[in-house]
This record gives structure tokens, C-alpha cells and sequence, in this order.
């Protein structure tokens, strides 16, 4: 039987394994009672395969999934919709501060400031004229 000299590298290895990908299962819709079961498998739910019944579950009655979760998020969204409504309503209108009023001054006044020499000169020019 044949030895292999040297250990391969983890590059080699990791190259070779890089096509050992998981697959997801096949599903499929039960055609009784409407959940997910696996191809070519007895539904767990109620018992039925390709329609017929097959396992001894067929004594319970078939019952269809429940889309609670839906219901409950639909209910959460209504109560957060109400409570912004709320808050919106509670909110003052905004009125401009003293401090805002200020600093809205000052930015006027620096952009006056920044004039250059230059561009006073050619402004007085043209006011002679």
C-alpha cells in the first residue's frame, strides 16, 4: 500500500476540500395538511404520503400551521404606529434658542470678515466709478 512521503499543506488540503459544500435538503408542501416534509418522505404532521395515509397519525385530525408570529407582528406595529402618534402629538413646537439665534449671528459675521484685501479694493474701485 501505497505511503505518502510528505504531510500535505494546508493550502493543498484546503484547495482539495473547497468543493465539500453542504446542500439544503429538497422540500416540499404537504398536499393534506400543508407542511413543509421532506421529498419522498411521510408528512409528521398528519401522517399522509401523495395523498393517501400511510402512518397511524391519520387518527388525529389534520391541522394546518398557525401563522402566529404574523398576527403578532402585525398587532406590534399598530402599537408603535399609536405610541409615535402619541409622541408626536405631545412633542412643543421647536422655537429657535437664544444660543441658536447667537451662533447663527457669528457665522453671518465671519463670512463678512473673510473678504481679502484685494477683493476691498476692486469693491471701493468700483463704487468710485
Amino acid at each position: 500500500m501505497a505511503v505518502p512521503k510528505k504531510r500535505t499543506g494546508h493550502s493543498a488540503q484546503g484547495k482539495r476540500r473547497a468543493n465539500w459544500k453542504a446542500s439544503k435538503p429538497e422540500t416540499t408542501i404537504c398536499s393534506n395538511c400543508g407542511a413543509t416534509v421532506l421529498t419522498h418522505t411521510v408528512c409528521t404532521a398528519c401522517g399522509y404520503y401523495k395523498g393517501k395515509p400511510v402512518s397511524k397519525k391519520v387518527a388525529m385530525p389534520a391541522v394546518a400551521p398557525k401563522p402566529v408570529k404574523e398576527t403578532k407582528k402585525a398587532e406590534e406595529v399598530k402599537a408603535v404606529e399609536e405610541v409615535k402618534e402619541v409622541k408626536e402629538e405631545k412633542k412643543p413646537a421647536k422655537t429657535t434658542t437664544k444660543k441658536a439665534a447667537t451662533t447663527k449671528a457669528k457665522k453671518t459675521t465671519k463670512t463678512e470678515k473673510t473678504e481679502t484685501p484685494a477683493k476691498k479694493a476692486k469693491s471701493e474701485k468700483s463704487s468710485e466709478k
